[in-house]
Order: structure tokens, then C-alpha cells, then sequence
């Protein structure tokens, strides 16, 4: 629902990345190259950027 502060894995905060990831892959960069960008270098970090489902919206009439 909303992105994670930190990495499970390793402990590195990546909640403050998400907003410029999806700002810059919505004007059509590629995911790889903001990633990079971003000193999100670490696997187990890209997963949480990568895989992580913004459902907020939709949750937050029924709260």
C-alpha cells in the first residue's frame, strides 16, 4: 500500500527515492537508468522499488 521506508533486506532507505522512480519512468526513461540514477544499486533494493504495488488510492475510501 505505500512504499516501504527501508530496504527488509539490508536496511537502506528507498521510501524517499519512489516519487522521482515513478515521476521519471511515467516520462518514459527507462527503469534501469533512474535506478542507477538514484544510487539504488543494491538487488534486494530495486525490488522494493520495482515490485511495489501503489494501491493508496484505491484503499483509502474504506478507512
Amino acid at each position: 500500500m505505500i512504499i516501504p521506508v527501508r530496504c527488509f533486506t539490508c536496511g537502506k532507505v528507498v521510501g524517499s527515492a519512489f516519487e522521482e522512480f515513478v515521476r521519471r519512468t511515467n516520462m518514459g526513461e527507462a527503469p534501469k537508468e533512474v535506478l542507477d540514477a538514484l544510487h539504488i544499486d543494491r538487488y534486494c533494493c530495486r525490488r522494493i522499488i520495482l515490485t511495489h504495488a501503489d494501491l493508496i488510492d484505491e484503499v483509502a475510501p474504506y478507512y
